[in-house]
């Protein structure tokens, strides 16, 4: 997120040289010290460590989980974390796009590598089982599938948010909260809207080569993402699990001959 970076914007303008000096000051002064610059890099490498356990604890226990487990598995104070993320909320959504995005792009790796329809979706659902990001979606994403299959087949789309009466836009719109709250919602539904758009085109390549049930959607296949990746204590017996069923649920998708 970008508010997070503005803290560190000033430190870039004191670096040591090659020699290892620090930046002199006009007037013949002395060498500036640099003492930011490490500051930096710990800042950095705190960034990753909670990115890294907020990931692991969310994965295991679900986005209800609080920020003081988070910042127990990264080994940092919850103040470390807070001064990252000023709000549980605002790092639920830095993991989940993250998330969506890590999906689009297993999706479409698989959608440009594999030529055979079948494979390309199963090495999908095969890849994002085994990455573990079922766990990780953010819950819209299978409202969101379920929203547009049924518009898609002709039902009556839902009105969006954004196209309110003019006196509940006004309301809206005051603040930079309000501005900020909603610049964050119209990019959670980008990276949802490119997500199912290259899912669903895995999906009806599947269906047009006659091999995924005709019945199977979008929100078939996420919720195959979302339930095929158990979280267990012991890694091996995770990996195994998952596995296993996926293969199960692969075979209820394809389709059979009549």
């Amino acid at each position: 997120m970008h508010i997070q970076e503005t803290r560190w914007s000033g430190t870039s303008a004191v670096a040591a040289d090659g020699g290892g000096r620090g930046v002199t000051g006009g007037g013949g002064r002395g060498p500036a010290p640099a003492r930011t610059a490490p500051l930096r890099v710990d800042a950095q490498r705190n960034l990753e460590h909670v990115l890294r356990a907020a990931r692991e604890v969310f994965g295991e226990l679900g986005y209800g989980a609080p920020m003081e487990d988070v910042a127990r598995r990264a080994r940092v104070g919850v103040g470390t974390v807070y001064r990252r993320f000023p709000s549980k909320d605002v790092l639920v959504r830095r993991i989940a796009q993250e998330e969506t995005a890590r999906l689009t792009e297993q999706a479409r790796a698989a959608l440009g590598q594999e030529e055979e329809p079948w494979q390309a979706l199963s090495r999908f659902l095969r890849t994002s089982v085994a990455s573990g990001a079922g766990r990780l979606l953010p819950p819209q994403v299978l409202r969101v599938g379920v929203a547009e299959e049924a518009a898609a087949e002709g039902e009556a789309r839902v009105p969006a948010q954004r196209t309110q009466p003019e006196a509940g836009r006004s309301r809206s719109v005051r603040g930079a909260g309000a501005s900020v709250a909603g610049a964050d919602r119209e990019q959670d539904e980008a990276g949802v809207a490119a997500l199912l758009e290259v899912v669903g085109r895995l999906v009806q390549r599947a269906r047009d080569a006659g091999e995924l049930r005709p019945d199977v959607t979008v929100s078939d296949v996420l919720l195959v993402i979302a339930t095929a990746a158990p979280s267990l204590p012991d890694a091996a017996q995770q990996a195994a699990a998952s596995a296993r069923l996926l293969d199960i649920l692969l075979e209820g998708l394809r389709s059979r001959p009549a």
